[in-house]
């Protein structure tokens, strides 16, 4: 199994993830890696870097991953670039690798 925790930080409002985006894929879905240089998980969206259509896929993507409401989740970073800062509201890190596991 994947130790997914350098990705993930504590946040007095929840739990901060480094994702990695791969826009324009042919499929959805998170988590699709760890790149271990970035420290960041893999998000694979098929909606193009255009117009915030991957960010808006990413948070939908995320929430459906983890089971929670959209409005749980926020780009904090990185809201132009590949590699983002998204947080996670009302859920530890311990919380977030329970249900975040890489085999």
């Amino acid at each position: 199994m994947t130790d997914i925790t350098p990705a993930l930080s504590c946040s007095d409002k929840g739990t901060i993830i480094t994702i990695e985006v791969a826009a324009g894929s042919k499929s959805s879905c998170f988590p699709s890696g760890f790149n271990e240089w970035r420290k960041a998980l893999g998000c694979r969206v098929r909606a193009p870097a255009v117009e915030g259509r991957a960010n808006r896929e990413v948070i939908a993507v995320i929430a459906g991953a983890i089971g929670i409401e959209h409005s749980r989740v926020r780009i904090i970073s990185g809201s132009t670039a590949p590699v983002k800062k998204i947080l996670i509201e009302g859920m530890t890190p311990d919380q977030l690798r329970s249900v975040l596991t890489l085999s």
